[in-house]
């Protein structure tokens, strides 16, 4: 971890230049009315990662069933985490979340997807392959799932339809927000 001005920049050591510096988040599935295991992935995600630097409001979960193995009603929540992180760690988040998933009981209890968020993008990491995801390494594959376009946040045709439906892009423009200053001020240091 390197601290310049305001940002810190976590594994900045070695990093290849063109490896873009972004927020680390993770949207996160859980049971809803479900304080316990709420609590539990939130102590076992802040071993892990540290605190979060933002923590959105629980935002239900209704546009899909898809996840209902893990509950019949769940809520929808995003933690950012503070300081600039290297791209390429993403698919070491991912494989962590995963064992993450494992530790809160025999059946997945939660979903949590990794992602980054910068100035042009939202990125989530996935295990599963479709066409319009990218290999990364290690098993994991990567999509944009939305981009900022002319002032907004802008869907693709396979952006899952949560996403779609506009109800995070406050958050998420709000950890864009702290995606700049942090961002700026690295900038400014390394070149004066």
């Amino acid at each position: 971890m390197k601290i310049n001005n305001d940002s810190i920049i976590h594994s900045g050591e070695g990093r290849h230049p063109r490896d873009p510096l972004v927020k680390k988040i993770l949207a996160l599935l859980i049971p809803r009315d479900n304080e316990q295991i709420y609590k539990n992935i939130c102590d076992i995600l802040e071993l892990e990662w540290g605190k979060p630097e933002r923590i959105s409001t629980l935002i239900p979960f209704t546009r899909t069933n898809y996840y209902n193995d893990i509950a019949p009603q769940l809520d929808r929540l995003f933690f950012s985490y503070p300081g600039l992180y290297p791209l390429s760690e993403l698919p070491k988040w991912k494989l962590k979340s995963c064992q993450m998933e494992n530790m809160t009981g025999k059946s997945r209890r939660v979903n949590l997807d990794p992602g980054t968020l910068d100035g042009a993008r939202l990125i989530l990491a996935s295990t599963k392959g479709q066409a319009h995801r990218i290999y990364l390494n290690s098993g994991i594959f990567a999509e944009v799932t939305l981009c900022k376009r002319k002032g907004r946040w802008e869907s693709f045709f396979y952006t899952f339809p949560d996403f779609k439906s506009g109800e995070y892009d406050e958050w998420l423009e709000l950890v864009r927000g702290d995606w700049k200053k942090e961002h700026f001020a690295f900038h400014h240091s390394v070149f004066n």
